[in-house]
């Protein structure tokens, strides 16, 4: 078979492979114009649903017996069919046993009555002593833990309302997310609550012999660790001997802060703990039971469960305009005059953010405009939806015209006004960059910043470009040059949105094609070389989440969506044609189940690195399709 036929035979399995991706997808489009699929993560989300059930309905007279208890069941099978051989709970599938996961799973599961005894146990038991015991669990275990006397509150890391009161706006050098849990938590802990456990209840199995609960100092006395630390001891004292006027007008001043960021949204943030945290805190506030604010609330919390009959989880949030944009974008990739595309884009229209918020501490005199993650949450337009809705809207066009022309303009004097000083993007905010304050000891999470990345701005570029701002703009080369900063030394990008150093790769690529970077340039070259490099032996791409760890890439079996952004970054880099280009394509012709999707088990979206992992349900199916789609328009043949 010649060259020509054996491209002609692969063309046309990757458009019958598109045609039925596509079906697939337009079929998921709910009646309104949008997408929304189940986006799911790790036990920690069900563990922390039966903690938090012993918050709202304490034992009486030492027995817990809670109205939720049918669901605490449902919770407890779903943490027990995830449990690793060794007895562990990892964060991402195929990942090792955790120390933080498997102390929130023991917890939960004997508060729900799974006796210590038995083998289950017993395993889970010995793999978190092995691991440090209860003393190494991050931060926020030991928090939720001494709520209710079982961890040392000395031992845990201050939370101190007063941070609403500092000046220079120092709330606001925190990630978004950051203050969404922080200022309620710190609600919650100036009420020192204590609340009641089952009689006979505590984990003394889990301390470790010989491992200290006190906080570890650097081993050089001068560093911003060290000084926090003492900040920590300090702020003790004030807890016990401080101004308790001082105290109350923070504790007000915060309650203040949660509450407005109540109103246009779907929860404080939108988004897993700090909706549970926000209920919690408004009951330590006195707010009653049956307060309109508090039922509210609470029904947003419980919207984020799944009970269908046979599975029983917690989202960690709703992805609709994530989801939205990117099936759209797809679809019109491969068909723009399908059906439906319309009506998604009167959908996202719709959705556009029309108020200030968080941002506009730092962007005081920009017009509001922008999109969220999620259904509602108008305080939090996020950068990178903004950008990838402005994808969208370029190809996808709404019934009235005009409308989307003036929200276009809006969005992109937004997303150039969001640009940091260092020429990237971040997420929610500009110049979230003050680094030591990762030092904090509750900033364990890995995410007290929101720094700019490569992923979100090689989206932001290509989003310009669409909409005509082009490579001679100085935020556009301000852009450029941040990019080619920050490649790694092997020519890839780190990923801070998605796993991990292939989806960077691909997103800094296709920003730096889209803002008329040449591909003969050397950066771009060498990023071409490293995915190639990386290419699985069944033609596909994997990444593990471990790559975060171990601050390089560490393979993993293939998967769809890193094998569609493994396709998409060659393609921008000027390689349509090579062999691993071929094989790529011929994974996601060949794994491609009859109805048109994919299988993906592993995660491969990020929340925070090293702590917290994703895996977007649709992410298998709209970034395969776009691929195939971008490969189309690279063959002169193809009609699609």
């Amino acid at each position: 078979m010649s060259p020509a036929q054996v491209g002609n035979s692969l063309e046309a399995a990757a458009a019958h492979t598109a045609r039925r991706a596509a079906s697939y997808l337009a079929e998921l489009q709910a009646h309104d114009g949008h997408w929304c699929a189940e986006l799911t993560a790790d036990t920690t989300l069900e563990s922390d649903y039966i903690l938090f059930q012993l918050w709202l309905y304490p034992p009486v007279a030492g027995k817990w017996d809670p109205p939720t208890r049918p669901s605490i069941d449902k919770a407890v099978r779903s943490i027990l069919a995830r449990q690793l051989p060794d007895g562990g709970f990892n964060i991402f599938a195929d990942g090792p046993a955790e120390i933080s996961a498997s102390v929130k799973a023991y917890f939960a599961l004997k508060l729900a009555g799974v006796a210590a005894d038995v083998e289950s146990m017993q395993r889970l038991r010995e793999r978190i002593l092995a691991l440090g015991g209860i003393q190494s669990a991050n931060s926020y275990v030991k928090i939720n833990l001494s709520l209710f006397d079982l961890y040392p509150r000395q031992y845990t890391p201050s939370i101190p309302p007063e941070v609403v009161l500092l000046p220079g706006k120092f709330l606001y050098q925190m990630s978004a997310w950051s203050r969404d849990i922080v200022l309620p938590l710190a609600i919650i802990h100036a009420s020192n609550p204590r609340k009641p456990v089952p009689a006979g209840f505590d984990l003394d199995e889990l301390w470790a012999p010989g491992v200290s609960p006190r906080f570890r100092t650097d081993k050089s006395p001068i560093s911003w660790h060290n000084f926090f630390l003492l900040t920590d001891r300090l702020l003790k004292w004030w807890e016990r001997a401080g101004l308790k006027a001082v105290r109350r007008r923070a504790v007000e001043k915060a309650g203040a802060w949660m509450t407005d960021r109540l109103e246009y949204s779907d929860g404080l943030g939108a988004i897993y703990p700090s909706m549970m945290y926000v209920v919690m805190a408004l009951d330590s506030l006195g707010v009653a039971a049956d307060d309109p604010l508090r039922v509210r609330a609470l029904s947003q919390f419980n919207d984020l469960i799944v009970d269908d009959g046979e599975r029983f989880f917690l989202q960690p949030c709703f992805s609709p305009v994530w989801d939205t944009a990117i099936s759209s974008y797809a679809l019109a990739s491969w068909d723009g005059e399908r059906a439906g595309l319309a009506a998604a884009a009167d959908w996202l229209l719709d959705h556009e953010i029309r108020r200030k918020g968080d941002w506009a501490v730092k962007r005081r005199d920009v017009e509001p405009s922008g999109w969220a993650f999620e259904y509602s949450n108008e305080f939090y337009p996020d950068i990178d939806d903004t950008a990838m809705v402005l994808l969208a809207l370029r190809h996808v066009a709404s019934k009235d015209r005009a409308r989307q022309r003036a929200c276009h303009q809006r969005a992109l004097n937004w997303l150039l006004a969001m640009q940091s000083a260092d020429g990237g993007w971040a997420a929610f905010d500009a110049d979230n960059n003050w680094a030591f304050l990762s030092q904090v000891p509750f900033a364990d999470h890995n995410a007290i910043l929101d720094p700019t990345c490569a992923d979100i701005t090689g989206r932001v570029l290509e989003a310009l470009a669409a909409h005509g701002v082009g490579n001679d703009y100085p935020a556009v080369r301000r852009g450029v040059d941040w990019l080619v900063r920050h490649q790694e030394a092997d020519g890839s990008w780190y990923g801070r949105w998605g796993v991990a150093y292939i989806y960077g790769t691909c997103f800094a690529l296709r920003g730096l094609a889209e803002a008329g970077e040449s591909d003969r340039e050397a950066h771009i070259l060498r990023a071409g070389e490293w995915l190639r490099s990386i290419q699985n032996a069944d033609g596909g791409w994997g990444e593990s989440c471990a790559s975060y760890d171990r601050g390089t890439f560490v393979a993993a079996p293939s998967t769809p969506s890193q094998t569609a952004w493994a396709i998409l970054g060659l393609i921008a880099g000027g390689d349509a044609d090579s062999i691993s280009v071929q094989h790529g394509i011929e994974y996601l012709v060949d794994t491609q189940r009859a109805d048109g999707s994919w299988d993906e088990e592993l995660s491969t979206g990020t929340g925070f690195p090293k702590v917290f992992y994703l895996n977007y349900h649709l992410y298998k199916d709209y970034f395969p399709l776009l691929a195939l789609a971008s490969y189309a328009k690279t063959r002169p043949s193809w009609n699609g």
